[in-house]
């Protein structure tokens, strides 16, 4: 992973990160239009400046326990670069703590745990005083299938 800038957000105590390359705007929180038999991490549609976006549960993306959202809560509206073109949509988070930089060098590696799990949206990991942050590789994040069914949803951004 090449160092740059990024936004952090939690999920409960956990920390991760977005390339702010990625990042087009972040919102409060707002209830979803629900999309009927959505997986259930697709929370529903969102109208971004007059488009609708899908909206990520992060938590339930990533197998974490689901939380009511608060005044904390946010959105982080998009811009994923997949298969040529760019995806937009929204995930949900606790909370955006800051943006921040990490060299090169503060970047580990995805940990070996001695056990085969889906590690490939993991770019690498930061170790700060207070813990780690996570950094997503967000093409990877979602599935091929993933992907296909969000674009069903809402099309290439222009």
């Amino acid at each position: 992973m090449d160092a740059g800038d990024f936004v952090t957000l939690s999920l409960g105590q956990e920390v991760f990160a977005v390339p702010v390359a990625y990042v087009r705007e972040i919102l409060d929180y707002r209830a979803p239009f629900k999309i009927p038999e959505g997986p259930n991490y697709l929370l529903g549609l969102i109208d971004v400046r007059g488009r609708g976006t899908p909206m990520i549960d992060l938590r339930a993306k990533l197998g974490l326990l689901p939380a009511m959202p608060d005044g904390a809560t946010r959105i982080l509206v998009l811009d994923v670069p997949v298969a040529g073109r760019l995806l937009g949509l929204g995930l949900v988070a606790d909370r955006v703590i800051e943006v921040a930089s990490f060299a090169t060098k503060d970047i580990e590696g995805v940990p070996e745990i001695g056990v085969s799990w889906r590690s490939d949206y993991i770019a690498g990991v930061v170790r700060r005083d207070n813990g780690f942050v996570l950094l997503f590789d967000l093409p990877n994040l979602l599935t091929g299938s993933e992907t296909s069914l969000l674009e069903q949803v809402q099309p290439q951004v222009n």
